[in-house]
């Protein structure tokens, strides 16, 4: 992991008064200790991302500045900050409100899992929770959540790595950054079975299931909703075209709202029971039409597919 070293640090007052000319917005990669930010902020390094781990808030405001500079020779930069940073003066919405009044708007990725799935991890590694004190996992975990709710509601992008492997995980973030431009909205189409249980990292959900079923057709049960005889089959009812020209219209009257907002990362999932045809099919075909938009980065994954 890459830290600001000091000879950096020394040029930054130099650097300051210089506007801030990166296409690229910076990350901040935050969320839940035990979640999975290293393992974040690795895919990132990989990517050729520029990456600084729990620098003190102060120092985080001067390197996302230094690497806006018109002469600065990172132009992707990510940082790491977890609840270690709240033994600093000011916290990461703090550093997050000052950027923005420098016309700097970082993206924010956070990261999060199940307090079963958090607590089997510091166990498995023998660590406590750095807020737990004298009390259990579970109570450091409580006091993190509610420390940072407010991040995690404004957050760009979230991460559940409950049930990801870091495989899995790489597949997740690749597709959101790899494309990244600072005018763009990302929408990443999902579909996944609900027998498997729902996303809790979705911006939109909808289920599918109202439409016929191939898995009761023989001949197409081994099927995918990839595969042509089962997209056809789904995509030949009615009610599925109804429904996708209502959805787009609505998805697309969305948008303004959401670029109000600020949100330029937008996951739509889309449901049936195992995740295995309609809903594959349809996030196919609500991908396919979006990414007619030049101003859309469309990403389309299916969580479920393989799953039994």
């Amino acid at each position: 992991m890459l830290v600001l070293p000091a000879t950096i640090t020394g040029m930054i007052s130099e650097q300051l008064s210089m506007e801030p000319v990166t296409e690229i917005p910076p990350v901040i990669i935050t969320g839940m200790s035990g979640a999975g930010l290293s393992s974040a902020a690795r895919v990132l390094e990989d990517m050729g991302w520029y990456v600084s781990q729990n620098l003190p808030p102060q120092l985080a405001v001067e390197l996302f500045e230094l690497c806006a500079s018109e002469n600065s020779p990172v132009d992707k930069v990510a940082l790491v900050s977890d609840v270690r940073s709240l033994d600093f003066s000011y916290g990461l919405d703090t550093v997050i409100a000052i950027l923005a009044e420098k016309g700097i708007k970082p993206l924010v990725l956070f990261m999060d899992a199940r307090d079963d799935v958090l607590i089997k991890r510091f166990d498995n590694l023998r660590r406590t929770h750095p807020l737990q004190g004298s009390g259990t996992l579970l109570i450091g975990i409580e006091r993190e959540r509610e420390l940072v709710a407010g991040i995690k509601e404004s957050a760009d992008v979230v991460i559940d790595t409950s049930d990801l492997s870091i495989h899995d995980l790489r597949r997740a973030i690749e597709p959101n950054f790899e494309n990244l431009a600072a005018k763009q909205q990302h929408v990443t189409v999902q579909s996944f079975g609900f027998k498997h249980g729902t996303p809790r990292d979705t911006d939109i959900m909808v289920d599918v299931r109202f439409l016929p079923n191939p898995f009761w057709v023989p001949e197409l049960r081994p099927f995918r909703g990839v595969d042509k005889p089962v997209s056809d089959y789904v995509l030949s009812q009615e009610s599925a075209q109804q429904f996708l020209d209502n959805f787009y219209t609505m998805l697309m009257d969305m948008r303004d709202g959401f670029k109000h907002e600020g949100k330029k990362f937008i996951t739509v999932s889309i449901g049936c029971t195992g995740g295995h045809h309609r809903s594959v099919a349809i996030a196919e075909e609500i991908g396919r039409r979006l990414a007619g938009n030049d101003d859309l980065d469309v990403t389309v994954s299916h969580r479920d597919i393989n799953r039994h």
